[in-house]
Protein backbone atom coordinates (compact mmCIF):
# COMPACT_ATOMS: atom_id res chain seq x y z
CA UNK A 1 0.00 0.00 0.00
CA UNK A 2 1.41 3.23 -0.90
CA UNK A 3 -0.10 6.60 0.03
CA UNK A 4 -0.33 9.72 -2.47
CA UNK A 5 1.50 12.99 -1.78
CA UNK A 6 -2.08 14.18 -1.15
CA UNK A 7 -2.17 12.03 1.94
CA UNK A 8 0.87 13.34 3.08
CA UNK A 9 0.05 16.72 2.97
CA UNK A 10 -3.64 16.06 4.18
CA UNK A 11 -1.51 15.47 7.16
CA UNK A 12 0.84 18.37 7.57
CA UNK A 13 -2.42 20.53 6.83
CA UNK A 14 -4.65 18.86 9.52
CA UNK A 15 -1.11 19.16 11.90
CA UNK A 16 -0.87 22.48 10.90
CA UNK A 17 -5.16 23.15 12.40
CA UNK A 18 -4.19 21.17 15.51
CA UNK A 19 -1.14 23.45 15.92
CA UNK A 20 -3.56 26.46 15.29
CA UNK A 21 -5.10 25.79 18.19
CA UNK A 22 -9.01 24.90 19.69
CA UNK A 23 -11.01 28.12 20.16
CA UNK A 24 -8.84 29.98 17.84
CA UNK A 25 -10.38 31.53 14.98
CA UNK A 26 -10.55 29.93 11.70
CA UNK A 27 -7.64 29.08 9.32
CA UNK A 28 -8.17 30.26 5.72
CA UNK A 29 -6.97 28.06 2.64
CA UNK A 30 -4.38 30.96 1.81
CA UNK A 31 -2.99 30.86 5.31
CA UNK A 32 -2.57 27.33 5.52
CA UNK A 33 -0.67 27.30 2.01
CA UNK A 34 1.23 29.98 3.72
CA UNK A 35 2.06 27.96 6.94
CA UNK A 36 2.54 24.96 5.39
CA UNK A 37 4.36 26.11 1.90
CA UNK A 38 1.98 23.97 0.04
CA UNK A 39 0.71 25.43 -2.71
CA UNK A 40 -2.74 26.98 -2.86
CA UNK A 41 -4.68 25.04 -4.98
CA UNK A 42 -3.49 21.61 -3.17
CA UNK A 43 -4.52 23.10 -0.10
CA UNK A 44 -8.17 24.16 -1.40
CA UNK A 45 -8.55 21.16 -2.80
CA UNK A 46 -7.45 19.13 0.70
CA UNK A 47 -9.62 21.54 2.45
CA UNK A 48 -12.53 20.31 0.33
CA UNK A 49 -11.93 17.03 1.01
CA UNK A 50 -11.47 16.74 4.54
CA UNK A 51 -14.55 18.93 5.24
CA UNK A 52 -16.49 16.89 3.13
CA UNK A 53 -15.50 13.93 5.06
CA UNK A 54 -15.98 15.77 8.31
CA UNK A 55 -12.32 16.24 9.33
CA UNK A 56 -12.98 19.89 9.29
CA UNK A 57 -15.52 22.83 9.40
CA UNK A 58 -15.59 24.91 6.72
CA UNK A 59 -17.42 28.78 8.01
CA UNK A 60 -18.17 31.50 5.54
CA UNK A 61 -17.46 34.76 5.84
CA UNK A 62 -15.47 37.27 7.93
CA UNK A 63 -13.31 34.91 10.01
CA UNK A 64 -14.39 32.28 7.88
CA UNK A 65 -12.01 29.37 7.31
CA UNK A 66 -11.27 26.17 8.60
CA UNK A 67 -11.37 24.53 11.97
CA UNK A 68 -11.39 20.75 13.02
CA UNK A 69 -14.54 19.35 13.00
CA UNK A 70 -14.15 17.36 16.38
CA UNK A 71 -10.99 16.89 18.99
CA UNK A 72 -7.75 16.02 17.49
CA UNK A 73 -7.50 12.87 19.66
CA UNK A 74 -11.02 11.66 18.19
CA UNK A 75 -10.13 12.15 14.33
CA UNK A 76 -7.34 9.25 13.50
CA UNK A 77 -5.19 8.32 10.76
CA UNK A 78 -7.40 6.11 8.96
CA UNK A 79 -10.11 8.89 8.93
CA UNK A 80 -7.20 10.81 6.97
CA UNK A 81 -6.29 7.89 4.83
CA UNK A 82 -10.04 7.26 3.60
CA UNK A 83 -10.77 10.79 3.15
CA UNK A 84 -8.33 11.36 0.71
CA UNK A 85 -7.32 7.49 -0.52
CA UNK A 86 -10.87 6.30 -0.21
CA UNK A 87 -11.50 2.46 1.47
CA UNK A 88 -8.79 0.89 2.91
CA UNK A 89 -7.62 -2.10 1.34
CA UNK A 90 -4.66 -4.19 0.58
CA UNK A 91 -6.05 -5.57 -2.15
CA UNK A 92 -9.05 -5.44 -4.09
CA UNK A 93 -9.80 -8.70 -3.11
CA UNK A 94 -12.19 -7.57 -0.76
CA UNK A 95 -14.78 -5.50 -3.22
CA UNK A 96 -16.57 -8.24 -4.16
CA UNK A 97 -17.27 -6.72 -7.72
CA UNK A 98 -13.88 -6.72 -8.89
CA UNK A 99 -13.13 -10.10 -9.66
CA UNK A 100 -10.17 -11.51 -10.95
CA UNK A 101 -9.59 -14.37 -13.59
CA UNK A 102 -8.23 -16.20 -10.78
CA UNK A 103 -10.88 -15.86 -7.82
CA UNK A 104 -12.14 -19.11 -8.32
CA UNK A 105 -8.86 -21.18 -7.19
CA UNK A 106 -7.55 -18.48 -5.11
CA UNK A 107 -6.26 -19.24 -1.54
CA UNK A 108 -5.55 -15.94 -0.18
CA UNK A 109 -9.29 -14.15 -1.74
CA UNK A 110 -10.76 -15.53 2.02
CA UNK A 111 -7.51 -13.98 3.77
CA UNK A 112 -7.60 -10.36 2.50
CA UNK A 113 -10.86 -9.32 4.38
CA UNK A 114 -8.97 -9.81 7.65
CA UNK A 115 -5.37 -8.10 6.52
CA UNK A 116 -7.40 -5.00 5.47
CA UNK A 117 -8.96 -5.11 8.79
CA UNK A 118 -5.80 -5.59 10.66
CA UNK A 119 -4.16 -2.52 8.77
CA UNK A 120 -7.46 -0.25 9.31
CA UNK A 121 -6.90 -1.42 13.06
CA UNK A 122 -3.54 -0.10 13.29
CA UNK A 123 -4.10 3.33 11.64
CA UNK A 124 -7.42 3.50 13.39
CA UNK A 125 -4.92 3.14 16.34
CA UNK A 126 -2.91 6.40 15.76
CA UNK A 127 -4.94 9.56 16.18
CA UNK A 128 -4.13 13.39 14.47
CA UNK A 129 -3.34 14.83 18.42
CA UNK A 130 -0.32 11.96 18.36
CA UNK A 131 0.84 13.13 14.74
CA UNK A 132 0.84 16.31 15.37
CA UNK A 133 2.89 16.25 18.43
CA UNK A 134 -0.21 18.22 20.58
CA UNK A 135 0.05 17.44 24.58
Amino acid sequence: MHLSNLTDYAVVVLRQVVHHGAGAKCLTTLTMAEKTGLPLPTVQKLMGRLAAAHLLTSLRGMGGGFTLARPAEEITLADVVEAIEGPIAMSSCDNKESLCKFSAECGMRPRWPEVNRTVKNALESISLKSLAGAS
